[in-house]
């Protein structure tokens, strides 16, 4: 009766040891389940999921508790390829004690322009892009003792975004010309650079989802803006509207239009992310000579000089 117990006993030890073992089996798979879910969320949407994973366990990221964002937030690359990064520099043109141009409704330039960077900046983080501004205020970034302010705000852009290594520079204003009737958004890039036309013709084709505005117009070479000469990595300027337009002039200060310019500035540049391959072998804009920068300068000075010349006859005259 003894051995009957014992040899009982044993199995029942046996049974349990069994059941243990799968349980515990079950429960790896389980876990391990559970974890591929979480790494198969789309990287467009695992930032939103993370958020709300915080709010349900009551946890907050160091960046809400610090009240400073988290260095690392916006390095995943929009495309999905894991482990990518993008880094894009906006720009938003003049500033401080240079307006810009002046629309027909007396708007500023340069606060048009740093309203649509502050806005375009969020929807590119929201897409884990890294953004660099070269201006996030109306200060100036010239230095003091400049004699030449204009040259040392320039001199002062192209620092920040060669330190950037940037994927893509987009630098942000609005156009003028003699003619109200003229309107439309236009970008341009550097006549040399492949990838910069590249990034133009994307962001030119993101204008045509504007329905306010009718663009028929198209991206355009330029080689004598001085950020274009003068930045290594591939650079596009988008003129997003004439101040010089009635119409435009009107819109482009509207808070509601600018959040459209953000958006449509924001899928242009996602494209040409996504059609680059920017960040895997990262292209340089060819280097320009010192005689082609000086030829530059003096066509600038030509033409400055021509328009002062005309302005006086046209004084003498009346």
């Amino acid at each position: 009766m003894s051995e009957w117990k014992e040899s009982d006993s044993k199995e029942n030890m046996i049974r349990r040891s069994f059941c243990e073992l799968v349980l515990g089996a079950l429960m790896l798979i389980l876990v391990a389940a559970i974890n591929l879910r979480t790494d198969e969320r789309p990287l467009l949407f695992q930032s939103a999921w993370s958020e709300a994973d915080g709010a349900q366990s009551g946890g907050s990221s160091p960046a809400a508790s610090d009240g400073v964002q988290s260095s690392d937030s916006s390095l995943t690359a929009a495309d999905g390829e894991k482990g990518q990064t993008y880094c894009v520099v906006l720009d938003a043109g003049h500033g401080a004690a240079d307006p810009g141009k002046i629309g027909c409704n007396d708007a500023k330039e340069k606060d048009i322009n740093l309203a649509i960077v502050l806005k375009l900046k969020q929807y590119l983080e929201r897409e884990k892009i890294k953004v660099v501004l070269t201006r996030e205020n109306d200060e100036p970034l010239y230095e003091d003792s400049a004699v030449n302010k204009k040259m040392s705000d320039m001199n002062a852009r192209v620092s920040m975004i060669e330190s950037a290594k940037p994927d893509l520079v987009v630098s942000i204003h609005q156009n003028s010309y003699h003619e109200s009737s003229v309107c439309g958004p236009q970008v341009f890039y550097y006549k040399a650079s492949e990838k910069g036309k590249l990034a133009a013709q994307c962001l030119q084709a993101s204008f045509d989802g504007l329905e306010e505005i009718v663009n028929r117009r198209s991206a355009k070479a330029n080689d004598n803006y001085y950020l274009l000469l003068h930045t290594s990595a591939p650079m596009v300027i988008a003129e997003c509207g004439f101040l010089s337009n009635p119409e435009e002039a009107e819109l482009l200060i509207q808070d509601a239009y600018q959040e459209k310019l953000a958006q449509v500035l924001c899928q242009g540049i996602l494209e040409y992310l996504k059609q680059s391959g920017a960040g895997q072998s990262q292209e340089t804009q060819p280097p320009v000579s010192k005689m082609h920068r000086e030829n530059s300068r003096i066509a600038c000075m030509n033409r400055r000089n021509s328009r002062i010349t005309s302005c006086k006859k046209v004084r003498k005259t009346v």
